[in-house]
């Protein structure tokens, strides 16, 4: 008979001993330690499937190391002995949600071209299907972008001209952003709660993630008309492109690579070597923009959630 429940202090070695021998993103002993003793990993987050007193499953979920609950699941993986994984991966993302109560997603992350290689898209498939068995129904797949020094720093044209603005103004532009949005999360923001509503969640979000203030840009023409901003953001691990958009007045023009470069023209002239970013795999343009500007795709990001996806990078 299989059982779930959270590790206790006995438990941490059977955990760290865990191998992911799939073709998916993992984590490993080094990094799980780390960041356990940055609250980032905790017990209580750590759930494990046992087998009589064998460990045949783990899942660990992660969170900022200031949060009140999970944001994520980094890493699901069952024993491949046990025979049914999906059922009991789904087990153990079930028991771990009764007591969340708060979104969350489940992140599956593997290399481009997944579907045309069976072991990594049989790895993908028995984890979608307990996500989705479990309760993390929505899925967003996701391009995962990264630039470094030696792709290059656009110069800026002089199409925009970008600007310091009060959080009021931010406020306004991303109420304006939001409107026919291809972004998912966006889209599924505002049918669920309304513009208003996605417009200050997304805006907390960015308020109180890693990144500074003094970073945020508003992007104008060079007439004084609002066309856009620039959030550069950042992540625990790494600065990211965080929050960019046109207003749909000036959408078509052009536009979206000045920002984004103004972005990574932030982010370099402050030293980062390495900026991160992501878009939807539907969002063709955005993901083109990317590319136009020196990221390059370096992996795909299932992610699987119970509710409007969480923001990421």
């Amino acid at each position: 008979m299989i059982t779930y429940r959270t590790i206790v202090p006995a438990d941490l070695d059977r955990v760290t001993d865990w191998v992911v021998t799939e073709p998916v993103g993992w984590i490993p002993a080094d990094r799980f330690l780390a960041e356990l003793s940055e609250n980032m990993y905790r017990p209580e987050w750590t759930w494990i499937a046992e087998d009589g007193d064998r460990v045949v499953g783990r899942a660990l979920w992660w969170g900022r190391g200031d949060s009140t609950h999970p944001v994520a699941l980094d890493c699901l993986d069952v024993d491949p002995a046990v025979g049914e994984r999906t059922a009991v991966a789904a087990g153990l993302i079930g028991a771990a949600l009764a007591g969340f109560r708060q979104p969350v997603q489940y992140a599956i992350k593997v290399a481009g071209g997944w579907r045309d290689d069976p072991v990594a898209s049989a790895a993908v498939e028995w984890r979608r299907a307990a996500a989705r068995a479990a309760g993390l129904a929505r899925e967003v797949e996701r391009l995962q972008f990264e630039w470094a020094p030696a792709d290059g720093v656009p110069a800026a044209t002089g199409s925009l001209r970008f600007a310091e603005a009060s959080d009021e103004e931010f406020l306004t532009v991303f109420r304006r952003i939001a409107e026919g949005s291809l972004d998912a999360h966006t889209r599924a923001g505002v049918a669920a709660r309304g513009v208003e509503a996605t417009a200050r969640e997304e805006m907390d979000f960015y308020l109180g993630a890693p990144g500074k203030r003094e970073w945020w840009r508003l992007a104008c023409t060079p007439e004084g008309e609002v066309a856009g901003m620039a959030i550069p953001s950042a992540t625990p691990y790494s600065v990211n492109v965080g929050y960019l958009g046109v207003v749909p007045e000036f959408r078509g023009r052009g536009y979206v690579d000045e920002v984004l470069g103004e972005i990574t023209r932030i982010h370099a002239g402050n030293g980062e070597t390495r900026i991160t970013a992501t878009t939807d795999l539907g969002n063709a343009p955005m993901a083109a923009a990317f590319r136009r500007a020196g990221y390059r795709n370096t992996e795909i990001r299932i992610n699987l959630s119970n509710d409007v996806p969480a923001q990421n990078g």
